[in-house]
């Protein structure tokens, strides 16, 4: 299959990579579309027959479900059966995050098709930001299933080459929508009985949830205890705990739960700020072609034969939108192993070290 990469820098241009993805889509065909979080791929998302492109062009497996993302907030009780409990919580979060990097995970309406969730009784809906997707399914005009634009279990891509070095003979389109900005994917957020869960880690921090919590205790004019602010995070943190121990047996629930989402093919070996490791090739017993990803400061080891720093400025934000390029970068230079430092465990440094530990879990 020939894959056909259309730019977006101009006016004309656009219109014109809208019109043909729009057009691909309509043909049951995947397209490869840009978000604030990673590229995409994208398919109609009411259609199994077109949902069924998006599994064999990644090969992933069907248990895995997808995101769904909306054209517009009215189609979130077309596609969800959101409780009367949960109503308040899911309307005050999507005025807060949508569009933007939120997945809410709900029970899922008929209309959704069953390879959709993998046949879960949930299904998992945002609406993107990004100007260029918001542009394609506006124009589409349905919903459309989107999980990362890469092969299954592999780095996600966060530029139009990562796209074309996974997926290129594998899928008809790719819109080219420059980097993006957040670089990991969206946070999910399980919604039931008016209580959030978080599934996965990722832009959307539980510092901004919290706000979410004050924001509708101030509207019901009620100040909550330090008992029940804490209670709300406790609450949050049912599977958020599991994550930060780095337990991987919780059941799949939502995208990007697997412990192996997120791997280069090059291992991969956590390891604490400044620590030195010296690591040998056991067949032939020489140092071993050693990288490192490190957070802020370059490494003083002499060991490493090339080195990524996620953030010089030791910025969060900055390390979260250039992990996934940086490690493709690493794994693509021939090395034994790949050192990732840990990052600070609070606000976005969360989302990195989920990351972290999952391309670290594919070669335990």
């Amino acid at each position: 299959m020939e894959t056909q990469t259309l730019a977006t820098n101009t006016a004309r241009r656009l219109t014109a990579a809208v019109k043909a993805a729009a057009g691909a889509l309509a043909d049951g065909q995947p397209v490869a579309l840009p978000t604030e979080t990673v590229y995409g791929l994208a398919a109609d998302a009411l259609r199994p027959d077109a949902v069924v492109h998006i599994y064999e062009a990644k090969e992933r497996p069907l248990f895995d479900p997808l995101i769904v993302h909306l054209p517009s907030r009215d189609w979130l009780d077309r596609v969800a059966n959101i409780p009367d409990g949960s109503r308040a919580i899911v309307e005050a979060l999507m005025a807060r995050f949508w569009p933007g990097p939120l997945t809410l995970v709900l029970p899922r309406r008929s209309i959704v098709p069953d390879i959709v969730t993998s046949g879960l009784e949930t299904v998992a809906v945002r609406m993107s930001a990004h100007p260029v997707f918001r542009a394609v399914i506006e124009h589409f005009g349905l919903p459309l299933a989107a999980p990362s634009a890469n092969r299954f279990g592999r780095i996600s891509p966060t530029t139009v080459e990562h796209v074309q070095s996974e997926l290129e003979g594998r899928i008809p389109l790719i819109v080219d929508g420059g980097p993006t900005e957040h670089g990991v994917e969206s946070t999910i957020l399980k919604i039931e009985g008016g209580e959030l869960q978080m599934l996965r880690a990722g832009p959307v921090t539980p510092e901004d949830l919290g706000g979410v919590f004050h924001a509708l205790c101030e509207a019901r004019n009620y100040r909550p205890t330090e008992t029940e602010v804490a209670y709300f995070f406790e609450r949050l943190g049912v599977s958020f705990s599991a994550m930060l121990r780095g337990e991987s047996s919780v059941s799949v629930e939502a995208p990007g739960q697997l412990a192996s989402h997120y791997a280069p093919q090059t291992p991969l070996r956590l390891i604490a700020p400044g620590v030195s490791v010296l690591i040998y090739d056991q067949e032939n017993e020489v140092p071993a072609r050693l990288g490192s990803l490190a957070f802020q400061e370059p490494s003083t080891a002499a060991e490493f034969v090339c080195e990524e720093i996620l953030s010089p400025a030791g910025d969060l934000r900055e390390a979260a939108a250039t992990l996934f390029a940086k490690m493709r970068r690493l794994d693509e230079a021939g090395l034994d192993m790949i050192l990732a430092e840990q990052v600070p465990e609070r606000g976005l440094g969360i989302a990195i070290m989920d990351r972290l530990r999952k391309a670290a879990a594919q070669h335990v």
